[in-house]
Order: C-alpha cells, then sequence, then structure tokens
C-alpha cells in the first residue's frame, strides 16, 4: 500500500504586494485506494496544494514535508515525481503545438516505465482507453490540447492517467467546464483507473456535484490556507446546502 504525507506544509508565492502565505500548515494523509475531496472558497488555496505536491516552480515550500513513501517529495524534480507516481491533472491543461497526442503519450509512458512500450500492444492499449473516454481516434494526430474543447482536454487528462497509472492522482477541478454527459464520461475514468490500479485520488472541486459519481471517503473544508474541517461523504452535503459562509466568517 502506498501512502502520500503531507506535514505541517507551508507554502509562499511572490505577487507585486510581496510574498505572500497561500497555505498555512497543511496536514493530510491519503492512502491507496482512498479518495479524498478538498472543497472551499476560491482563494483558499486548494489549487496550490495540488500545484506544490506537483513541483510547480511559482510555489514555495517554506515548512513542512510532502512524503511519498517515506521519500521526501520535495528534493524530487517535477519529471521525478511524475515517475515515482504523481500524477496532476491540470484545471486549465496547457496547449503544446508541434507535438502530437500520440508521440506525447507515449513519449511520457516511456519516461515512466523506463523503456517504450511494445507498439501493437500499446496502440490497442491507448484505443481501448479512447473509446471507453468517448473519443474520436483522430485525435490522436492532433497537438496536444490544441484547438480542444474544455471536454476534450479534461478527457486527454484523464486518458494520460489511465495509461500511466500512477499511484496517486490529484485532479484539480476536473470539473470545471463540464457538461452533463461529458462530467460521467471524466469521472468513470477516474473510477475505471482507480479500481483498476489501486490509485490514490485527491480531488479538488467546488461542487458536489462530481462527488455524484466520483464516491469521496473523506472530504477536508479548506479555508485560509487551512483545513477547517474534516468528516465523510455527509460533510459534502452539508456544505452544498450551507456554503462556506460558516468557516469564513469564523
Amino acid at each position: 500500500m502506498a501512502t502520500l504525507e503531507i506535514k505541517n506544509l507551508h507554502v509562499t508565492v511572490e505577487t507585486e504586494q510581496g510574498t505572500k502565505e497561500i497555505l498555512k500548515g497543511v496536514d493530510l494523509v491519503i492512502r491507496s485506494g482512498e479518495t479524498h475531496a478538498i472543497m472551499g472558497p476560491n482563494g483558499s488555496g486548494k489549487s496550490t496544494l495540488a500545484y506544490s505536491i506537483a513541483g510547480h516552480p511559482k510555489y514555495t515550500v517554506t515548512q513542512g514535508e510532502i512524503l511519498l513513501d517515506g521519500e521526501n517529495v520535495l528534493e524530487m524534480s517535477v519529471d521525478e515525481r511524475a515517475r515515482a507516481g504523481v500524477f496532476l491533472a491540470m484545471q486549465y491543461p496547457v496547449e503544446i503545438p508541434g507535438v502530437s497526442v500520440s508521440n506525447f503519450l507515449r513519449t511520457a509512458k516511456t519516461a515512466i516505465d523506463g523503456e517504450a512500450p511494445a507498439l501493437r500492444g500499446w496502440i490497442q492499449e491507448v484505443r481501448g482507453a479512447m473509446d471507453a473516454l468517448k473519443m474520436d481516434s483522430t485525435f490522436t494526430e492532433r497537438n496536444v490540447n490544441e484547438g480542444f474543447s474544455g471536454g476534450e482536454k479534461k478527457r486527454h487528462e484523464i486518458l494520460q492517467m489511465e495509461l500511466l497509472k500512477p499511484k496517486f492522482a490529484v485532479l484539480d477541478e476536473t470539473d470545471s467546464g463540464l457538461d452533463v454527459d461529458a462530467l460521467k464520461i471524466v469521472s468513470e475514468g477516474v473510477n475505471r483507473v482507480k479500481a483498476a490500479t489501486g490509485m490514490g485520488v485527491l480531488l479538488i472541486t467546488h461542487y458536489t456535484r462530481i462527488l455524484n459519481y466520483i464516491k469521496p471517503d473523506f472530504v477536508h473544508v479548506f479555508v485560509a490556507g487551512k483545513i477547517a474541517e474534516e468528516g465523510g461523504p455527509e460533510l459534502a452535503e452539508r456544505l452544498e446546502a450551507e456554503g462556506y459562509d460558516r468557516y469564513v466568517n469564523a
């Protein structure tokens, strides 16, 4: 069983007004097969947590630890974190002109595994995953995310996850911009990978609608850079009914 452990994490970012502390002591443990939902108002630090785990250079960890099976993630480069089993699905996936989806996926798989996958089996695996996500096969010849709709970008993120099989997936507002049908397809993809691999999931969202498809084991309320409350799925239902005012006002 793999474990991703976050201990007393403090993170700053540089702004026009100077250095600003975003995360102010976050503690969180995610184990294989668990789904943790992070919910909270805008500006509470949810995405900062996601990008800090992945190693975005914009964010500076000033205190605390992130441990993957006891290994210090903060001492790893971004690609080393990915090879160790950390996957980030971004809220706004970037376009990569000049790089086809097929080349991108096979290059990523080779980097993760240390050797290129056998071509025939790889093509079948990619096609099967794309069919499950209702993606047209011609997408593999398009440049990564270039001209993709919001829903197509999110499906492509889940396609990557399904092929790379990470130990832990950090999903930063994967439900953002999705219609009902796309939300269901994307959610089923996450559930499919989790069932097949035992992957742990850290799901960041504003709304409970995605939690109707991806059932959380734990829900954490983020406010002002800290976890204000923790509970089970019932906590998400209460947040849907009451909002975040009680935490913000407190």
